[in-house]
């Protein structure tokens, strides 16, 4: 069974990963169980597997939550319990133990990292590291964060990442199409796919923008994705007088992304920690799905973000707090199409090489199997 806040149709990264690793085991092996969003009903008719939605649309692990867990865990036979975040749902991990569970993982991604900065969230990550049999980790940021605090149990850390479709991320000349749909035939287009949220960094990219024109002064911005920061950079844009050179698409489908990505020349999503470190990006997986799009990618330096680039090789890392340093790598990858051809072809390599679904997948089984 897969416990999990973050799930379809709620889009966003985590989402998609836990979606990912879903979509790839026998149906008839698993079950869902995880928090209502608006259009759940019709998306959840369409899976092949069972899903149970909670009625709120926040999952926590009260009294409520573990009782319905339990119900899910006799009633189809589940022997492991795979947690879609760690922290803090982890927590169920000794009450499913006594309806039969035998395995309890945990996936981690940025925040369980973030709470480590904090005594009392501190301890909250320790304790589910000792209930559960495993956590997995995204890169080296979030292993070197997580595993002094949950001790001995460190040791049973495994990297899980999420995988890339390459034959579904891959340049797309449906991208003209994209291009021609927002107006921006035959000008240089940086793009960022991305939830639209302080720490995504599309209100630097905006910022940073007329920067960006001094040196190339058609360059335009694709922002695709809608979110809760929308408003704010719409109305930052309008008052830098960008209108004309920055596009916000609000949400699109899944599927349309490759073709997005495509539209673009270089894909920027300058990331920057929040909060004290609370707000921090665990890895990235859109600088995986550009780069497997054959572009270069400029990557904030925020948790583990560096992690899904190779610094000069497949892209760039800035302070994504700086609007300059982001406009002078935006700058140079414009003014060089060799080396920004020469980025996008090593990261399409690099992601084929390290970042497939197979890959990854082979690791949830390792880690599943374990139970039987």
């Amino acid at each position: 069974m897969v416990v999990t806040n973050d799930f379809p149709p709620r889009t966003g990264g985590i989402q998609s990963f836990v979606h990912g690793i879903v979509e790839r085991l026998p149906a008839d092996s698993v079950v869902v169980l995880t928090s209502n969003w608006r259009g759940s009903d019709q998306w959840d008719a369409t899976q092949p597997y069972p899903i149970i939605r909670t009625r709120s649309s926040v999952m926590l692990p009260g009294l409520r939550a573990r009782r319905l867990a339990r119900r899910l865990v006799r009633e189809y036979h589940c022997d492991t319990v795979v947690f879609g975040a760690a922290v803090p749902l982890g927590l169920m991990a000794p009450t499913l133990r006594t309806a039969g569970v035998t395995r309890c993982v945990g996936i981690t991604h940025g925040h369980e990292a973030g709470w480590t900065r904090w005594p009392i969230l501190r301890q909250i990550v320790a304790v589910v590291g000792r209930r559960l049999d495993a956590m997995t980790y995204l890169g080296e940021y979030t292993r070197s964060h997580i595993a002094p605090v949950i001790g001995a149990k460190a040791t049973a850390m495994v990297r899980l990442a999420p995988g890339i479709n390459t034959k579904e991320f891959a340049r797309s000349a449906h991208g003209l199409q994209r291009r021609s749909q927002w107006d921006l035939e035959d000008r240089p287009v940086v793009v960022c796919v991305s939830r639209v949220m302080p720490r995504k960094g599309q209100d630097m990219l905006v910022r940073a923008w007329p920067q960006v024109q001094q040196f190339v002064p058609n360059a335009a911005l694709l922002l695709v994705g809608g979110g809760p920061h929308r408003k704010k950079v719409r109305k930052l844009i309008d008052q830098l007088g960008l209108s004309g050179d920055v596009v916000m698409t609000g949400t699109v489908e899944r599927d349309q992304l490759p073709s997005y990505y495509s539209a673009g020349d270089v894909f920027a999503m300058p990331c920057r920690t929040r909060n004290a470190g609370l707000d921090v990006e665990g890895l990235g997986i859109v600088y995986l799905e550009a780069s497997a799009c054959g572009l270069p990618v400029i990557a904030g330096r925020s948790g583990g973000a560096p992690d899904a680039i190779r610094e000069g090789v497949t892209g760039v890392s800035v302070d994504g707090r700086s609007p300059t340093d982001i406009a002078s790598a935006i700058v140079r990858l414009l003014q060089d199409p060799q080396l920004s051809a020469q980025m996008g072809q090593a990261g399409r390599a690099w992601v084929e090489s390290q970042w497939t679904w197979q890959s990854q997948i082979a690791v949830v089984d390792q880690l599943i199997a374990a139970s039987h």
